[in-house]
């Protein structure tokens, strides 16, 4: 099983110990299900909506929060998967990319979805993995159903349901 680096910053109260391990659970589990086998590092901030309003502006020109943003830094589709060859000399492990989530956005969408805000957290950060690794939703057809089928079967393999 490959270790991989996840790297989980936070510049909001709130972020402790024990859901940092458990983002990093999700985040493994989900490149585990996707089969990627080799090391890989990946950063999170979780900030809260004006954090990620000015990280939206900054890198998408889009002046408007939102739940989650995904940087992934190989253009791959999906079940490609990173390669060694593309690994940082100086760690071995290769740069799958960054994301960032709202924890303030988790929290409202959380309680308006009916659901826990640690089952909206691991969806958001499933989603955002999945976007790392070239999957996307901008069709409403075919590549939003994959998209979909592979979010619910990572929560699954983490035993987290829609009512939680």
């Amino acid at each position: 099983m490959p270790k991989h680096e996840i790297i989980i910053s936070a510049d909001v109260p709130g972020v402790d110990d024990g859901l940092r391990s458990f983002l990093r659970r999700v985040i493994r589990t989900a490149l585990d299900a996707e089969g990627v086998e080799t090391s890989c590092e990946v950063n999170m901030l979780v900030t809260n909506d004006a954090g990620i309003h000015r990280v939206n502006m900054d890198m998408r020109g889009v002046d408007a929060p939102t739940d989650v943003l995904s940087f992934p830094m190989f253009d791959l589709s999906p079940g490609d998967k990173p390669d060694q060859e593309d690994a940082d000399p100086a760690t071995g492990m290769v740069p799958l990319g960054d994301m960032c989530i709202s924890l303030e956005r988790a929290k409202a969408q959380a309680k308006e979805y009916g659901h826990s805000n640690r089952r909206e957290l691991a969806y958001l950060a499933v989603h955002s993995v999945l976007h790392l690794l070239g999957y996307d939703h901008l069709d409403e057809g075919p590549m939003k159903a994959q998209m979909r089928q592979r979010e619910e079967a990572i929560m699954g393999k983490l035993g987290i349901t829609r009512g939680e």
